[in-house]
């Protein structure tokens, strides 16, 4: 249906690599404009261990030309600057494709998992945001034009162009610069939903279903340039209805094949993510 809506899909966290591809493929194939993998600090109940969703993206990122990557990192139970160099890396194993879903995952047993005091309110929301914070920081540590590989005299880059970032937050604390040069988006698309406190801070605003347009209106208005709506299991009609809502949905299904051929995505064009969903390039 609708050609008006940019499209993403959340491919869940427990495929198996080769059902993973060929989900990931034909989502690709059908003018998808992302990808998201879902993940948990905590293993599974059952069943085989989970591949941590970054090393998921990473196996795409080679895998795939045109579709972007964001895996779920928590930034609760990461650490920060872990969690910059590794985006970045995907960034550049993907040649611009890299985003990421901010997960705010707090349970005792999650932050068990790390010997971390749990958060809950004011001081989650200020954690989620410093990390958001250090992470953009982090990439603009290295100026664009920091590699001169300049075979003559040996040098790789120029260390006038690699900065400290000197960052202090409530719980850690970073100098930098990051061990990565600058992805190639610049920054890496931050996506994450409305409910996080820190819509702010987003490339990309996810809202429920439940007063949509509502939701919509205030991530907007909270300075989020993209809002996408999540969806489980659509139906045409409500795709049509959300068009001119919100800019994009992420659909959730267990029958990608189905979903593939019933939808229309909006065309998009450009050599990045960020280019693909209008972004400003941050160069």
């Amino acid at each position: 249906m609708t050609g008006q809506l940019l499209f993403a899909l959340e491919v869940g966290g427990a495929a198996d690599v080769a059902t993973l591809t060929r989900d990931v493929a034909a989502a690709e194939a059908a003018g998808f404009v992302l990808v998201t993998i879902a993940d948990s600090p905590l293993p599974p109940d059952g069943g085989p261990p989970r591949i941590e969703a970054g090393v998921r993206a990473a196996y795409l990122s080679r895998r795939t030309s045109r579709i972007g990557l964001a895996p779920t990192l928590h930034a609760t139970v990461t650490e920060p600057f872990h969690l910059a160099t590794q985006l970045a890396s995907l960034d550049h194993a993907s040649l611009g494709r890299a985003a990421w879903v901010v997960g705010a995952e707090h349970s005792a047993d999650a932050y068990a998992t790390v010997g971390e005091p749990v958060l809950t309110g004011d001081d989650l929301r200020r954690e989620l945001e410093d990390v958001i914070d250090v992470a953009r920081r982090l990439w603009d540590s290295w100026e664009s034009d920091a590699v001169i590989r300049d075979v003559a005299t040996g040098r790789f880059l120029d260390a006038d162009r690699v900065h400290h970032v000197n960052f202090t937050g409530a719980r850690f604390s970073i100098v930098g610069p990051l061990i990565t040069p600058r992805p190639p988006q610049g920054r890496v698309v931050v996506i994450g939903a409305d409910t996080l406190g820190v819509t702010s801070r987003l490339d990309v605003a996810l809202v429920g279903l439940d007063d949509v347009a509502v939701r919509a209106e205030k991530a907007r208005a909270e300075g989020a340039p993209l809002v996408f709506a999540d969806v489980p299991e659509p139906d045409p009609g409500l795709l049509d209805e959300l068009a001119g809502v919100v800019d994009g949905v992420r659909l959730h299904t267990t029958d990608v094949s189905g979903l593939i051929g019933s939808v229309r995505p909006r065309p998009t064009t450009g050599a990045t993510l960020r280019e693909r969903l209008g972004l400003r390039q941050e160069n």
